[in-house]
């Protein structure tokens, strides 16, 4: 049924679909304003001077944010002087920065997880750390929050695999507090995958939303109770009628907090008699899906065939 739609919609909107997309996330209220040079940087990928961040010899208690969308990337008990003249990480937050190999192959580039916001560059096996792992990063990337002060971000994320993303996505999109939701793939061992790869080559992957929400409107554990019950947990590698390991139930979180919601309400479930086959997982990249995917339901009309929600939390 999904190859069909494949066919027919593709034509019509992939050419305005990506760029309608980007515009999207650069524009987001959720994000915050940039300077020209942040931008430079953190949307155009450009490098800072170094030696000239306000980072770079900064050694206070805390956690860095993204400068872009606030979401926490890194923990100041990490950092180190590498005296290459830009803050130097010898590991990140589980699941908040992606890697990405550069197009000329000779180096990763890092990005922020959340929104995609340009962090700068990862080294490994220089010997620095007993980690062996640099995360070189542009100060005007990152801003500081000092330990025992709360970071006001004004938005999270949270991601989820509950079979055909077009239908986790209608459902959650419609939460109060979520602002975006993204249809994607995450979980599999190949970089900017297709849907035709996830479907037919054996990736590894999962058809994954991205949910992009304001904790001061709603918060994870509602989302994720959402999750479970707009679709069927107990069945394994497959979802009404479509099946697949790319189709399985799978939560994938970004922070420990996150993890143990999940499983709290996994355990909920279970004593109610639910045999719940959903996987638990750190998040891992996420690969935006072809733009014909991104609300489905609301370009074709309808409601999901193999999502509905059922209460399972109440009764």
């Amino acid at each position: 049924m999904k190859r069909m739609m494949y066919v027919l919609l593709f034509s019509l909107i992939a050419l305005t679909g990506c760029a309608q997309n980007q515009k999207q996330k650069q524009d987001s209220p959720n994000y915050r304003p940039l300077t020209a040079k942040e931008e430079m940087v953190i949307i155009h990928k450009g490098t800072e001077r170094p030696f000239t961040g306000k980072y770079d010899k900064f050694y206070e208690e805390g956690t860095y944010v993204c400068k872009r969308c606030g979401a926490e990337l890194y923990h100041s008990s990490d950092k180190f002087d590498s005296g290459c003249g830009w803050p130097s990480f010898d590991d990140e937050i589980e699941g908040a920065v992606k890697r990405t190999p550069d197009p000329d192959g000779m180096r990763t580039e890092i990005t922020c997880n959340n929104c995609g916001a340009h962090l700068g560059h990862v080294f490994l096996n220089e010997g620095f750390t007993n980690k062996n792992t640099r995360h070189c990063v542009n100060s005007i990337s990152l801003e500081f929050i000092p330990a025992g002060t709360s970071n006001k971000a004004t938005s999270d994320t949270a991601y989820f695999a509950g079979g055909c993303f077009w239908g986790v996505e209608y459902y959650l999109e419609q939460e109060p507090g979520v602002s975006s939701v993204e249809s994607g793939y995450m979980g599999g061992n190949k970089n900017n995958p297709s849907y035709e790869d996830v479907s037919y080559r054996h990736t590894g992957h999962a058809e994954v939303v991205r949910v992009i929400f304001d904790p001061s409107e709603t918060n994870y554990e509602n989302l994720a109770k959402l999750f479970f019950e707009i679709h069927d947990p107990t069945q394994v590698n497959r979802q009404g009628p479509d099946v697949g390991s790319q189709y399985r139930s799978e939560v994938f979180f970004r922070t420990v907090q996150q993890k143990q919601i999940a499983e709290k309400l996994i355990g909920m479930l279970e004593l109610k008699g639910y045999d719940v086959a959903t996987r638990v997982t750190p998040a891992a990249a996420f690969w935006q899906a072809e733009a014909y995917h991104q609300d489905y339901y609301e370009k074709k009309g309808g409601t999901p065939y193999c999502h509905k929600r059922v209460n399972r939390f109440s009764r």
